[in-house]
Parts: C-alpha cells; sequence; structure tokens
C-alpha cells in the first residue's frame, strides 16, 4: 500500500484542482483574508448570512450546553452507560471543541465541506481532546483515504515526530537552519497512517513516521453532495452567481452616486476658462466670455431606481439561498404548540438532508472516536456504537426531529 501512496496522492491533488477556483472565490466574497488584494467587497449581504446561518448550525446542531448527546444501553449495565455518557461530555465541555467548531461551520457554509482534526492529549490534560479546524486547501480525499498536507519548519517536524532521522541530503540543511521549510504529508488510507516528506526523490527515504489509528482523526463532513462527487456543494456555491452580481452592482452604485454627488460637467474651450483653475465648492465665481455657455452639467444616464430593483432582488435570493428568511431565530412572542409544530416541520424540511448527512459524517465519528479514546485510557469501559451502545442525539434539531415524528406532520 505504502508504494502506491505517491500516485494515490497527486490524483487526490489533481481531483482536487478545479474545486481550489471555486473555494478561492467564494471565500473571496463571504470571508477575504487581509493578504487577498483582488477581494474588494461591495455588498455584504452574503457574509452576513453566511455568519448566521453557521451560527444556527452552532445552536442546532452543537449547542454549547453539555447535554446533547447521550448512550442508551443495549448490551451495557446501565451504570456503565451512563459513566460513558458522562466522561464523553466532561472531556468535550473542557476542550476546545466549542471554540473550533464554528469555524469548521464557516468552511461548511461556504465551501460545502469541512475537516475537523480530533487529536488526543497527553495524560493529564483537562480533556483527553483536542480539536483543530484544518483548512480544506489543505486536504485532498479519496474514497476511504485522507492526505493533509502542511508547511512546516523542520524543528516542528522532528518535535511532532521525534523517532524520524532526516535523510542524508537534508541533515546538513536542517543542521545550518532549523527552520528550514519542509512540505508534509500526512495520510490516512482506512487507519493506516504514513507521513512523509514531498521533496521529491525516492518515496521510501522521504518516510517519517507510520503507524495506525483504531479511529480516523480526520472528520470530514459535507453539506450536499452531487453523485459522483467526493466534495460537498454548501449554499454559498450554489448562490455565487447572485453574489457576485450584487457585489457588481453595489459598486457600479456607488461610482453612479459619486457622479451623482459631484456631476459631470462641459465647458467651451474658449480661451477664457482655465479648466486647471476650477474648483467646485459652494460659493464659487467662475468666469465665462461673453456669449458662451460657460459651465454646463452633463446628463447621467444612470437609473439608480432600476438599479434597486435588480439589487432587493439579488438580496432576498441570497438571503434566500443561505436560509436567511428561513431559518432565522425564534420569535420573541410566545408561540402556541401548533405553531412550534409547524415551525419545526419546516426547519425539518429545510435541513432533514443536511442534518442526516451531519449525523452520519460528523456527530456519529466524533462520539465513536471520543469512546475509543477514553476507553484506551482506561476512563470508561470499552464501547463500540454498533453493538453495546446506541447513540441518542438529543440536540435542539434532532428534537424537532423526534416532535415532527411525533405530530405525524
Amino acid at each position: 500500500m505504502q508504494q502506491n501512496l505517491p500516485q494515490m496522492y497527486r490524483h487526490a491533488l489533481d481531483i482536487r484542482a478545479p474545486w481550489i477556483s471555486r473555494w478561492e472565490s467564494a471565500r473571496r466574497y463571504t470571508m477575504p483574508t487581509a493578504d487577498d488584494e483582488s477581494a474588494t467587497l461591495f455588498d455584504a449581504t452574503a457574509a452576513d448570512a453566511a455568519d448566521n446561518l453557521a451560527a444556527s448550525l452552532y445552536t442546532l446542531l452543537t449547542p454549547p450546553e453539555s447535554l446533547w448527546l447521550n448512550l442508551v444501553p443495549e448490551s451495557l449495565e446501565s451504570p456503565d452507560a451512563q459513566i460513558a455518557t458522562d466522561a464523553l461530555r466532561a472531556n468535550l465541555n473542557d476542550s476546545n471543541f466549542y471554540t473550533t467548531i464554528h469555524q469548521c461551520y464557516m468552511d461548511l457554509v461556504v465551501l460545502g465541506t469541512a475537516c475537523l482534526f480530533m487529536a488526543e492529549n497527553p495524560i493529564g490534560a483537562s480533556s483527553a481532546f483536542t480539536f483543530t479546524s484544518i483548512p480544506m486547501n489543505d486536504i485532498a480525499i479519496l474514497p476511504n483515504a485522507v492526505f493533509h498536507t502542511a508547511t512546516m519548519p523542520a524543528h516542528e517536524v522532528m518535535a511532532k515526530y521525534p523517532t524520524w532521522t532526516p535523510p542524508v541530503g537534508l541533515r546538513d540543511t536542517i543542521k545550518q537552519n532549523p527552520e528550514t521549510p519542509l512540505r508534509l504529508v500526512q495520510s490516512l488510507v482506512g487507519c493506516d497512517f504514513t507521513a512523509w516528506l514531498d521533496v521529491g526523490g525516492e518515496f521510501e527515504n522521504n518516510i517519517v513516521a507510520t503507524g495506525t489509528f483504531e479511529t480516523n482523526p480526520y472528520l470530514i463532513f459535507r453539506w450536499s453532495v452531487v453523485s459522483g462527487e467526493l466534495y460537498g456543494r454548501g449554499p454559498v456555491l450554489r448562490a455565487l452567481p447572485d453574489i457576485k452580481t450584487a457585489n457588481k452592482v453595489v459598486e457600479l452604485v456607488l461610482k453612479n452616486a459619486t457622479i451623482a454627488v459631484s456631476g459631470i460637467w462641459q465647458a467651451d474651450d474658449d480661451g477664457v476658462i482655465n479648466l486647471n483653475n476650477i474648483n467646485l465648492t459652494p460659493g464659487a465665481i467662475i468666469p465665462k466670455a461673453v456669449g458662451s455657455s460657460g459651465l454646463t452639467p452633463l446628463a447621467s444616464g444612470a437609473d439608480f431606481d432600476v438599479s434597486q430593483i435588480i439589487l432587493k432582488d439579488l438580496r432576498e435570493r441570497i438571503r434566500h439561498a443561505l436560509l436567511a428568511d428561513r431559518l432565522g431565530l425564534l420569535s420573541e412572542k410566545e408561540m402556541t404548540a401548533t405553531e412550534i409544530m409547524a415551525r419545526n416541520s419546516d426547519m425539518m424540511r429545510i435541513l432533514g438532508a443536511t442534518y442526516g448527512r451531519l449525523l452520519h459524517e460528523f456527530i456519529r465519528p466524533l462520539c465513536e472516536r471520543g469512546l475509543q479514546i477514553l476507553s484506551r485510557r482506561g476512563v470508561i469501559e470499552p464501547i463500540s456504537l454498533h453493538s453495546d451502545a446506541e447513540l441518542k442525539y438529543i440536540a435542539p434539531i434532532a428534537q424537532m426531529v423526534a416532535i415532527e415524528s411525533v405530530s405525524g406532520i
């Protein structure tokens, strides 16, 4: 299998390549970076709606309370299931999970795919888990395979993998400059882990570490998937044409507004008016030749009414695509039971498919890996969600599913 890793890696990069430009375009209009000089954002409708949708997912899927999952015993004794539930909740609450998951939700909304890396902390840490949101530009996937590419200084690679001995060609360079950047590829095919340097030359000489994971630490989850594609599509990618158009319309409106404020002027070149000395300020006196038209305004062909109609329609479609008009905050007024059930039904029609995918690709793998780490550390008895216990997901969105099932709506 190791012999095929470089070929698999190149194939994964080729599959990801067309998505890079789409992701960069989606980021440019929703969360531009400080060093992106081409990111001139004139309309913030999409950015605001994307942030609100990510916040809604945070509240509906993984609220910061501790009571959002439970283990229902099947063959386990009830106390063992309760101990496992309490230990899993406590370690998640004491970890950086809630400060990291929102970053993943932003990637999920904007890019359609997100990656959360779940690592194990050393014994004695406040939590057994630590989480990192991996940028999708650093992740390439194949069926049952993940490739994580990162450039880091040589001394960090050596600290991360202390048993690694640099190849002969790199030893002197690293010794002279420990900050030498190295391109490290960490791959997980099934449960087999291999880390190597992507520096050319023979693959075997550049292997940094190998090992085996009991559960996959890379939790990759998607908003929705088109048949035949590995990467997901999110609301921003679907609304990107309208987002780009709205941004351009606002840019043109601002240019027309500048013309409306300062105006466009014309004057006869009669040798009297010096255009370089004209100052368009209140109270200014501009001389003109007798019988000439002097300085006259030039009518603008811009129609602000049409621009505002187009912009209003575009903004409504963007907010609709990003669920801002359908997935808002709960009304401040008290709702009847019928109104609550109707709202829950609407929620499930909107997020039902996405909820099912996230439960399968994110929540369940998260709990399985957490239970595996805790059992290996001796905190709980070994538990399998396939045979020993059933995961009962009790986040708000799961409660909506239960209410809808009972109501029959």
